[in-house]
């Protein structure tokens, strides 16, 4: 009913650049808060930065400053544009969104499946 779909990722050197997109598409009403989490092996999964609909963002303490979070509400999309990347940034960046559907009617979190980020140093 709804699918989230990331794209973006990929290898590059440290002190480089990526940028990861992330549509929603399916019987959508609304989008509340949309977000990307980063997961490690062995770690939990951590949320890296959030953009609220009216564009609000957070980040997480580590990104801040080389991350930037935002989004088109037209386009149902979120971007996450990430510079000076680092070997630590290294992991899969799932994509999530808060969205309220035309059967639901009420708001649910969905899921991307993910995209794979590589940082070499």
């Amino acid at each position: 009913q709804v699918q989230l779909v990331e794209s973006g990722g990929g290898l590059v050197q440290a002190g480089g650049s990526l940028r990861l997109s992330c549509a929603a598409s399916g019987s959508i009403v609304s989008i509340n808060t949309m977000g990307w989490y980063r997961q490690t092996p062995g770690n939990e999964r951590d949320l890296v930065a959030q953009i609220t609909r009216s564009g609000n963002t957070y980040y997480l303490d580590f990104v801040k400053g080389r991350f930037t979070i935002s989004r088109d509400n037209a386009k149902n999309t979120v971007y996450l544009q990430m510079n000076t990347l680092k070997p630590e940034d290294t992991g899969v960046y799932n994509c999530t969104a808060n969205i309220m559907t035309r059967s639901t009617r009420s708001y649910n979190d969905y899921w991307g499946r993910g995209t794979q980020v590589t940082v070499s140093s």
